[in-house]
């Protein structure tokens, strides 16, 4: 299973889809670690087993077991947090905001590789989610980092494609029966 794979099994009507995975997966500037921790933190949070599959083997290759598990981490971490998150701000109450949060979020802290590569996952995986207030708050942070727009754009450009290429081959595979 492989990136390959994952692009032959994309169907024809998507074919901007083949293009742009091989495009923001295999023509990225991001280095190494930062690229394949965004695929997986991005293939787990388009929730397609087919995606994660198919990603999940190159992403293991490239990444430490740190950098693997911290990619794990940030994608199930942002899946709790962007859903508080989110519904906190969607609702019409403005008060749900002065109360405690109260969920442990520790591994934001210690996420057992470089904070700006911890960030930009979780960014990526915000956008997946869509957590405004998320994305403002980890783009603020890379941001001040010194990270620059167009490294931050790479990430959720990733995100944008892996999420896509997950609805449609879901999709595909809902009306095949599958």
């Amino acid at each position: 299973m492989s990136l390959d794979s994952l692009k032959s099994a994309i169907p024809d009507f998507a074919k901007d889809l083949k293009l742009n995975l091989g495009s923001v997966i295999g023509n990225s500037d991001l280095p190494s670690q930062q690229l394949w921790g965004t695929v997986l933190a991005c293939a787990i949070a388009a929730r397609s087993p087919r995606v994660l599959r198919e990603l999940e083997p190159d992403a293991k290759a490239a990444l430490s077991p740190e950098a693997y598990n911290a990619a794990k981490s940030a994608a199930a971490i942002m899946a709790m947090n962007n859903t508080f998150y989110r519904t906190r701000h969607l609702l019409s109450d403005p008060e749900y905001g002065n109360l405690r949060a109260g969920l442990r979020m520790n591994v934001i802290g210690n996420p057992g590789v470089e904070k700006i590569d911890f960030e930009l996952w979780s960014l990526a995986v915000s956008a997946i989610n869509g957590c405004g207030q998320c994305l403002d708050s980890h783009e603020q942070v890379l941001r001040k980092a010194g990270v620059d727009r167009e490294t931050v754009q790479e990430a959720f450009k990733i995100a944008s494609v892996i999420q896509a290429v997950a609805v449609t081959l879901d999709a595909e595979a809902a009306l095949s029966g599958e």
